[in-house]
Order: structure tokens, then sequence, then C-alpha cells
């Protein structure tokens, strides 16, 4: 047998395996929130949450992180945005987990370093099982919009908690909030992209030398 013929039998692709596919949802007195997501294709979305610009920012994680993502949420933003932008997040997180059942076969560990005109944001993430937040942004601006720039730490807290995630997001340069705030969104998408990717060398196995996460 030839060592080609030999590791094409051996080694499974993403295309044979199942797609990674799952629905969370969470209703309160405050929201009712809605995510279905599939991680294996090709970063179809459709979202509607009554915040423009958190509209706008999970539009980046499905564009580049390929990942189809449908959500709903309706909540009391008549007060504010803090519910409902927690509560996305919350849920995606949750969706997040869900879709990774065991993490068995997965690389694990995902970073990025993304540029936005004059604005780089770095991002490494790892879904270790242990939520972490480490969180260096300076925002110019308190608003974009009508949208708190302090709600995207809470945004990123929700989905890292949810998702048992261990996250690192730290500003590098930039003046102009949106270009650092998306650039965030952006490395975010591409390194949670590159950690869900399918190891075929380990397809079946936990990534851990400790055999579980």
């Amino acid at each position: 047998m030839q060592i080609s013929d030999h590791l094409s039998q051996s080694t499974p692709t993403r295309l044979d395996l199942p797609a990674r596919v799952a629905s969370a949802k969470r209703t309160t007195e405050e929201t009712d929130v809605t995510v279905s997501l599939n991680l294996d294709s090709r970063g179809n979305c459709k979202v509607s949450t009554g915040i423009p610009f958190l509209d706008h920012m999970l539009h980046q994680i499905s564009a580049h992180g390929l990942i189809d993502l449908d959500v709903h949420a309706v909540g009391d933003i008549e007060i504010d945005d803090h519910h409902t932008n927690e509560d996305v997040g919350i849920t995606l997180g949750q969706a997040l987990h869900q879709a990774l059942g065991d993490r068995k076969g997965i690389v694990r560990l995902g970073h990025f370093l993304a540029p936005l005109d004059e604005a780089l944001v770095q991002v490494a993430l790892d879904f270790s099982g242990r939520p972490h937040l480490s969180y260096d942004q300076d925002f110019p601006t308190q608003r974009i919009g009508n949208y708190d720039t302090q709600l995207v730490r809470e945004f990123f807290v929700a989905v890292g908690n949810n998702a048992l995630m261990t996250l690192h997001i730290r500003q590098l340069a930039g003046i102009n909030t949106h270009h650092i705030i998306e650039a965030s969104f952006k490395a975010f998408a591409r390194s949670l992209r590159m950690a869900v990717e399918i190891e075929p060398r380990r397809v079946g196995d936990i990534p851990s030398s400790k055999g579980i996460l």
C-alpha cells in the first residue's frame, strides 16, 4: 500500500463528520433570546437583536468565523441595551458549548491579529473548560451611536463564561472606537474559526494531555 493511500484511508476529513449545529434559548423577565448556529458552514447570518451595532458585530463573527448564525432577541431596550447585550452573549456561548459537544478532535486554541485601518487588536482563546477573560481595551468614546462601549466587555464575559473559554483580548493600536471594536470582533471570529477546526491527526481524541477538558 502506498503512503498516500494509507493516509487517505486513515485520516477523516471534516466532510466525513456530522455538522456541528446547536440552538439555545434564554427567556427572562427582561429578554427573550434564541440563537442557532452551524460551525461547519459558510457564514450565513440572520440577526435581529434590536441593537443595530450589536447586530453589525454579530455579522462579523458569522462572516469571519464561517459560522451560520441566526439570532433573534427581544429585550427591554427602552431601559438600556445592557440586558439584551448580555443575554445574547450568554445564549451564544451556550450554543457554542452545545455545538462543540465533548470537543474531541478540535484544534482547541486559536489566535488572530486583526487590523482595521489604524486599529490593531489581538485575540487568543482556548476552549479549555475554564472560563476566564483578560481584557485590555481603551475606547476614545463612550458611545457609538446609542451603543455603550462598556457593553463590549460584558458581551465577551458572557460568551466566554458560557462557552467555557479562556479569552484574551488586547488592543495594540487604535484611535477610532468603531474601528477598535470591529477589529476585536473580527479577531475573535478568526480565532474562534481556528480553534473549532478539526485536527485530522486526532479525530476522536480529547485535545488535552490530561485526557479531559
